[in-house]
C-alpha cells in the first residue's frame, strides 16, 4: 500500500530547566506590564493573555528570547530539509509572541497564513492542560467518508492531538489547523508561539 501526502509534525524535547524558568517570568511579566495586549486578549475573548497583537520586538527586548531563537533555529533547518523544501535561502523568523493561557481555557481553530513553518515551545504546562489538535486538511472534502474505527492508527485519524509538556517543541507547516484543546486544569499554560517565513 503506497501512502501519499504525508503531513509531518516535528517534536522535540528541549528542555532547559534555567531557560524556562527565565522564560517563565518573562512571560508572567509581560503578561502583567503589555497593556495594549492586555486589551487586545480581552477584546478577542483569549482567555488569558498573549502579546500576538501588541509586542513584535520580543528577541530584542529580552535576552532570554534571543535564547529561545537560537534554540528553535536548529530545529527548524532540520524540520525544512526533512520536508524537502527547496529553499535558495534558510527560512526567517517572521513573528514570535507568548502566550499565558488559563490550563482550562482553550483557542480555536486557526492556521498561520503567510509563513512556511510555525511552532511552540511550550514553558510550563499544569496538569490538566487542554492538548493541541491538528487537523486533517482535506477534512471539508471528505463528504461520504465513514466514522474511523476507535482504534484507528494515528496517521490515518482525521484528529490527531498532542498533549505537550514543559521543554516540548512543536512544528508544523504553517497552513495546518491547529487549535488548543479546553483543559480541565488549574494554574496557567505558558507557551512561545512563531512563525519562519
Amino acid at each position: 500500500m503506497k501512502r501519499l501526502f504525508v503531513t509531518q509534525i516535528y517534536e522535540a524535547e528541549v528542555g532547559n530547566p534555567p531557560l524556562l524558568d527565565e522564560l517563565a517570568h518573562s512571560i508572567r511579566s509581560l503578561a502583567k506590564d503589555d497593556e495594549a495586549g492586555g486589551r487586545w486578549s480581552k477584546e478577542h475573548r483569549y482567555a488569558g493573555y498573549t502579546s500576538y497583537a501588541s509586542l513584535d520586538d520580543l528577541a530584542r527586548r529580552d535576552p532570554a528570547f534571543a535564547d529561545v531563537v537560537r534554540l528553535v533555529k536548529p530545529h527548524v533547518a532540520s524540520f525544512a530539509k526533512a520536508s524537502a523544501f527547496d529553499l535558495k535561502r534558510p527560512l526567517r523568523l517572521d513573528s514570535l509572541w507568548v502566550n499565558l493561557l488559563w490550563a482550562a481555557g482553550s483557542h480555536r481553530g486557526h492556521i498561520h497564513p503567510h509563513s512556511v513553518i510555525s511552532g511552540t515551545l511550550y514553558v510550563e504546562i499544569p496538569k490538566g492542560s487542554g492538548s493541541i489538535a491538528f487537523e486533517d486538511p482535506r477534512l471539508p472534502l471528505m463528504m461520504a467518508a465513514p466514522p474511523r474505527e476507535n482504534v484507528t492508527p494515528e496517521e490515518l485519524r482525521t484528529v490527531v492531538t498532542v498533549e505537550p509538556k514543559a521543554g516540548t517543541l512543536l512544528l508544523w507547516e504553517s497552513w495546518l489547523r491547529h487549535e488548543v484543546l479546553a483543559g480541565k486544569g488549574r494554574g496557567h499554560r505558558l507557551s512561545i508561539s512563531f512563525n519562519f517565513a
